[in-house]
């Protein structure tokens, strides 16, 4: 079985009042965290953790939560998981089969498409598949009222889902009632959200002027914000319209 969960914060004290979890202190968090994937996962199923492991706590402690959850675990870093390093995580990487920003999978004739940020446009969006991520800590009504959109983007965050985690079987179940909506280009442009949608930065501009576009260029692990114009930005972009490198993010 394929397991995915989100935004767990182990030893985020903070995170309790902020998204209103039921929970007493930090401490009782991550056990009961941990005791709710450990329900679920046996020991072969594939965990994937789409960011945010943890915060305010060491290394250490962090790896020894780790090593509590069942499964082969598979991680998508999280705002809060980076070293600064392309591709590195904070965490003993030996604990994970997996670490990185972003992933496609094809499962239970399923195109899946994980990363920790949202994204308004994926690959294959208009053939049906589906965008799982967390970093949002929306609560339940955000993947319901995306059924309802016709937008096949799912957040696998513990907010979102009851604290806990998520089976491929309800990710295909819950892909089956979102019939697949065209979005229009001008709706790709909301800001704070990611793309991979080819976009004309000359065009942007004159369209957006209260706007700017930022590239998070996922092998140099950070965003390009200084790149103004075109020329320069396919001069650090192999092809500034295909995106081949990194994920457009709109801007105030």
């Amino acid at each position: 079985m394929i397991w995915f969960t989100a935004d767990l914060h182990f030893g985020h004290e903070s995170v309790i009042k902020m998204q209103n979890r039921p929970f007493k202190d930090y401490r009782d968090m991550d056990d009961a965290l941990i005791h709710h994937i450990n329900e679920c996962v046996g020991p072969n199923d594939r965990l994937f953790i789409l960011g945010d492991v943890s915060h305010h706590i060491t290394v250490g402690e962090t790896n020894a939560l780790v090593k509590r959850l069942h499964g082969r675990k598979y991680l998508l870093l999280g705002n809060h998981d980076m070293t600064g390093e392309p591709e590195k995580c904070q965490y003993d990487e030996s604990l994970f089969e997996y670490v990185g920003y972003y992933k496609k999978m094809n499962a239970n004739n399923m195109n899946i498409i994980m990363m920790h940020f949202p994204m308004l446009s994926w690959p294959k969006a208009m053939a049906g598949s589906v965008m799982l991520h967390g970093h949002i800590h929306s609560g339940p009504e955000y993947n319901e009222a995306n059924i309802k959109a016709g937008i096949r983007r799912y957040d696998v965050g513990v907010d979102a889902n009851n604290y806990y985690p998520v089976s491929i079987e309800q990710v295909k179940q819950w892909a089956e009632q979102t019939p697949v909506s065209i979005t229009s280009r001008e709706n790709l442009y909301i800001p704070g959200v990611w793309t991979a949608e080819p976009v004309s930065l000359g065009r942007f501009e004159e369209e957006h002027p209260d706007r700017k576009l930022v590239v998070y260029d996922s092998n140099e692990n950070r965003e390009l914000t200084e790149y103004h114009d075109e020329e320069t930005l396919k001069k650090k972009i192999k092809d500034a319209h295909s995106i081949r490198d990194g994920f457009w993010k709109v801007t105030i």
